[in-house]
């Protein structure tokens, strides 16, 4: 009952200040299984009131109030024959109210504590029936008796065991020491001591005797106390009677001063309530004639109409209690809030809506005019127009946000209209100054370069360099044009997205998308290209609401931005890679620019032709790879730089001047890398080629031009290849020297390599002279054939057939003849020390001497210089 009674207290009265009296545990009679707990409480605070609260336990053992009367109404209480211990009870209050209790103990104790409270607090106001008053008093005083009797005789027993003093002690002692003689006696001392109390208690009468009389003074002086005791109750309990009228009507006076505070403080909450409505939902009737006649003709008049529609945004947004709308004044009020809302949304959208038509409507410069300077159209004229109207549209946007999402699609279908004309006719422009004629000629130029000429000038010669084109080229300049365009676009581009983002409010849209699309940047980043600019992602990841809107607008800006590349990659056949280098640096720059948008739609547009420009570029490097190695070399080709090595050599050329400058080369490096294995693969298949000259003469010459033009251009990624070029030119001058340091001595070189091949079968070298085929007389008759002036002869014959067939750009005559020089005295060197090793003690040597070589080649070289 403590915990009970404890956690009632703490969790459900002291919160309301309030406190606990009494409790019982309860069910309605007949429903055992719904327990409840009846409380008897009062307030801590005056004027104090006292109350019956129903309390009950949820499934949480959370205890919740569930019903509260004030006792001040009960007006019957039924103890049921509460002598007979039944547990039920009745209350009586409006209506009567049947109750078991969980025990007769606590039945008892609470219809005690209630009739102690209607006799101190209610003026015995409660009709008590069954429950006899000897019940509540008598019983209760017999029981307190009891504990007191109880509680007495408890405390005789506990004080017959009780510890002897020290004084007491003593007092034993000195006793004994008197009845020393006696101790040893138990009989004799215990008649002693019985006879000592007879005495004593002899006295003790005799005294009492002696003092009746005063004893009968003070029974009647205790008379006398008990006859005032009564005199003082019956005076107590009239003031009692007087203080219990005197409290009821204290008790009246602080219920009707707390009506009056409640009273008052309903009035000024009901007049700051209304004073709020009233304030706060009131439009001044100047801005009801503004929303009324929607009149945005002047700026004054706009001015007006946005400060009308903040003022309505202020009373409509205002917070008000649900139950304030049914209130007709209110109601009506927001009626009319509502309908002016309405009408003047109907008129903006009108008003706004025609502006958009007049301005997609408006009339484009004629192209026929001269014009001397390409220049985009501009259109702030168009977005001052319409910056008056930015409040409303962000008013607009807050209340119907429905009505307001049609607008820039409205927009957007009206600008885009203008947008177009005005684009293509930048273009055709554009297309005039690259081509210098004006637009009935622009298809004859651009068809012209496809037809002229033959087909191998056009595939083996560069454009812009044959005679009478320098005034085309002026003109035609692509990098400069193509950069002009970009920046035209760039500011027109800009300014519309600025524009749009700041009048239809979607700066905060894109932001946010921005925001979401953090994470995915920061995953993509690893994977990228350090090269590629960070705008070429794919529109997917920029599908945002200025974007898709942008999109429309520029419906046409970038397939005409395209078939603009188109122009440019036909004006020569390696207009593409202007094209690529000027759409890289412009992106890099745009990209980098402070004035350029994080998101910005031309990026978008420029990754997306960056993109068709790669794809033109590599498939403008396949088919030149491609006609490269399909190349058919003439059969009456006498030598020389092969068209093929010339045509990678202007390639390279070309494509270094237009890099120069450029920000990244990553296409241009892979470009280079195809191009030099087709080159390589041409040279290559000479070796099938049924020439008239020697193909490793060939080979070699065209390895070494190669060679050194690389070494003369130094670009890094064709280090690789540089040193292949040279291994390549290094081997077939080899082969070349080989192959022609043959004939001057052919019979010779012939015999040398059968006795070299007889050694290698096994055959002893002082046993080769011994072969039939490669004796002595035979070794002789060879010898014979080749004296020094024949030598010497055959040498300036070979020199003259190099010169004939080397072709003089290269300058490899020397080089060729000082290696055949060198082949020739190591030939000369390796016959001597055969014959020395298989031919010893015969006696047989060359007709010429070493010396004699080298004077042969001096005299050979001087004569021809």
């Amino acid at each position: 009952m403590a915990s009970l009674w404890s956690s009632l207290e703490r969790d459900v009265f002291n919160p309301q200040k309030k406190r606990l009296l009494e409790t019982i545990r309860v069910w309605k009679t007949g429903k055992k299984k719904k327990m409840s707990i009846l409380c008897v409480v009062v307030d801590t605070f005056r004027p104090m009131q006292l109350f019956l609260v129903k309390v009950k336990v949820d499934r949480g053992e959370q205890y919740k109030i569930a019903y509260r009367w004030p006792l001040a109404e009960l007006k019957l209480v039924d103890g049921k024959t509460l002598n007979q211990a039944s547990l039920d009870f009745d209350l009586q209050f409006d209506k009567v109210y049947k109750w078991t209790a969980s025990s007769f103990d606590e039945k008892k104790t609470f219809i005690r504590c209630l009739w102690k409270l209607n006799h101190r607090f209610l003026a015995r106001s409660i009709t008590f029936v069954n429950v006899p008053s000897c019940a509540v008093e008598g019983r209760q005083r017999s029981q307190e008796d009891r504990k007191d009797t109880a509680e007495t005789e408890s405390q005789e027993e506990l004080s017959a065991y009780q510890e002897m003093t020290a004084k007491e002690a003593a007092d034993v002692l000195k006793l004994m020491e008197e009845y020393e003689p006696l101790v040893n006696n138990s009989v004799a001392f215990a008649e002693q001591l019985s006879n000592d109390l007879h005495v004593l208690d002899e006295a003790n009468l005799r005294a009492i005797i002696s003092s009746e009389k005063q004893v009968t003074q003070l029974m009647s002086c205790i008379d006398e106390a008990l006859a005032e005791v009564a005199r003082v109750e019956e005076t107590l309990q009239i003031y009692d009677e007087l203080l219990g009228s005197v409290k009821q009507q204290m008790d009246h006076i602080h219920r009707e001063n707390s009506l009056l505070h409640r009273i008052v403080s309903n009035k000024t909450k009901l007049m700051d309530e209304i004073l709020f409505l009233t304030t706060h939902l009131n439009l001044s009737q100047e801005h009801c004639d503004a929303l009324s006649r929607a009149d945005l003709s002047s700026p004054s008049r706009v001015k007006a109409c946005i400060a009308a529609v903040e003022a309505l945004s202020g009373c409509m947004n205002i917070q008000i209690e649900p139950g304030y709308r049914k209130l007709q004044a209110v109601a009506e009020q927001l009626i009319m809030f509502e309908t002016l809302k309405q009408n003047f949304e109907n008129s903006f959208i009108s008003h706004i809506t025609s502006i958009f038509e007049l301005q997609g409507n408006a009339q484009v410069p004629a192209l026929g005019q001269p014009i001397d300077k390409l220049s985009a159209p501009s259109h702030g004229l168009h977005h001052e127009e319409l910056a008056p109207y930015t409040p409303l549209m962000a008013w607009l946007r807050n209340a119907n946000s429905v009505l307001f999402c049609d607008l820039p699609k409205v927009y957007a279908q009206n600008l885009s209209r203008l947008y177009d004309r005005e684009i293509k006719a930048f273009f055709e422009q554009a297309k005039t100054f690259l081509l210098g004629r004006r637009k009935g000629s622009l298809q004859e130029s651009l068809e012209k370069p496809m037809v002229m000429g033959s087909r191998q000038q056009s595939r083996w010669s560069l454009p812009g360099i044959r005679e009478g084109q320098e005034d085309m080229l002026e003109k035609g300049n692509v990098i400069k044009m193509l950069e002009q365009v970009l920046r035209e676009l760039q500011p027109l581009c800009t300014a519309e997205q600025k524009f749009i983002e700041k009048f239809f409010q979607l700066s905060q849209e894109a932001a946010d998308l921005q925001v979401l699309e953090a994470s995915a940047t920061k995953g993509g980043e690893s994977t990228a290209s350090p090269e590629d600019p960070p705008c070429t992602k794919p529109r997917s990841q920029l599908e945002e609401p200025t974007t898709r809107l942008l999109s429309e607008i520029f419906s046409c800006l970038e397939p005409e931005l395209r078939g603009f590349l188109d122009v440019c990659n036909k004006v020569h056949s390696f207009g593409c890679l202007q094209v690529l280098v000027t759409l890289n640096d412009s992106i890099f720059a745009m990209w980098g620019s402070s004035s350029a948008l994080p998101s910005s739609f031309l990026n978008t547009v420029l990754g997306n032709v960056l993109l068709l420009a790669k794809s033109s570029f590599n498939k403008c490097i396949g088919t030149l790879c491609k006609e490269i190695e399909e190349a058919k070399m003439p059969s009456k080709m006498k030598g020389g730089i092969l068209p093929s090595v010339s045509r990678f050599e202007e390639f390279v050329n070309f494509s270094e001047e237009v890099f120069r400058t450029a920000r990244r080369r990553g296409e241009l490096d892979k470009a280079h890398l195809r191009l030099a294995g087709s080159v390589f693969s041409s040279i290559n298949s000479l070796a099938s080629a049924n020439l008239k000259v020697n193909t490793d003469m060939v080979m070699m010459e065209n390895f070494h031009h190669i060679y050194c033009f690389l070494c003369q251009k130094k670009i890094h990624c064709l280090e690789g290849k540089k040193r292949e070029a040279k291994q390549r030119y290094s081997e077939h001058m080899e082969k070349y020297v080989i192959k022609y340091l043959g004939q001057p001595l052919e019979k010779l070189n012939h015999f040398f390599e059968g006795v070299k091949a007889r050694v290698a079968q096994g055959v002893k070298e002082e046993e080769v002279s011994f072969q039939l085929a490669y004796s002595k007389q035979e070794l002789r008759k060879v010898i014979e054939k080749y004296p020094g002036k024949e030598v010497k002869r055959a040498l300036e014959t070979l020199y003259r057939k190099i010169h004939k067939y080397l072709s003089p750009e290269e300058n490899l005559l020397p080089v060729v003849w000082h290696a055949m020089e060198q082949e020739f005295i190591r030939q000369y060197q390796e016959f001597e020390d055969l014959i020395q090793r298989c031919y010893a003690g015969s006696g047989i040597a060359m007709d010429f001497t070493m010396e004699d070589l080298l004077s042969y080649f001096n005299s050979i070289t001087l004569s021809n210089m």
